[in-house]
């Protein structure tokens, strides 16, 4: 039985905020540091899918990619699936310059994780947060968007919480979550490779 599974990232936060879950489950999670063409799509399913392939394409593992959005209701879902992109070229600063004097401030986390192996069609899992931009960027922890997003009705961003913290209200943890519950019930490592 096959317990070691690979995430496709070359982000080191998402990695360390994925193998925590990983390994309080008993899984062993391997860091897969393979770049992929990121497709621009209005759909998140879609991008971590096309991701997905890319990997499936160059080794033949058991593997997932993770791909997720900040999503702000007052800029009619502004960035959403072009959070990355946004937040290297304007950073979290353009996002607060965007919101300034705005008092709808409910925003939500989208995450899309997409697994697969040779022998398995994709699966996907979708976690989700809600809560609302900040007024000011605080915490030095997590990244991304991390500093202005606070979840559910906490005073705190996500930039104020240490990963363990962080991964009992996060849209990545959620989806990673089900993943691993997916993992468990035996649908992958009890069936034939």
């Amino acid at each position: 039985m096959i317990k070691k599974i690979y995430f496709a990232t070359t982000n080191q936060n998402k990695f360390r905020e994925a193998e925590k879950i990983f390994s309080f489950h008993g899984l062993k999670l391997e860091h897969l540091k393979l770049k992929t063409i990121e497709i621009q799509s209005e759909s998140l399913e879609e991008i971590a899918l096309n991701s997905l392939n890319q990997v499936l394409s160059k080794c033949r593992l058991p593997v997932f990619v993770e791909d997720s959005g900040l999503f702000i209701k007052a800029l009619n879902g502004f960035p959403g699936p072009y959070s990355s992109y946004v937040f290297k070229t304007v950073g979290f600063e353009g996002i607060l310059r965007l919101m300034k004097g705005v008092k709808d401030r409910n925003a939500y986390f989208l995450s899309v994780v997409a697994f697969g192996s040779p022998n398995h069609k994709p699966k996907i899992f979708v976690g989700r947060v809600y809560g609302r931009i900040a007024l000011k960027a605080k915490g030095l922890n997590g990244f991304g968007f991390d500093p202005i997003f606070q979840p559910g009705n906490l005073k705190k961003t996500f930039g104020e919480m240490e990963v363990k913290e962080k991964n009992r209200y996060s849209h990545r943890a959620k989806a990673i979550k089900k993943l691993v519950g997916w993992l468990k019930k035996g649908k992958y490592f009890n069936s034939k490779l």
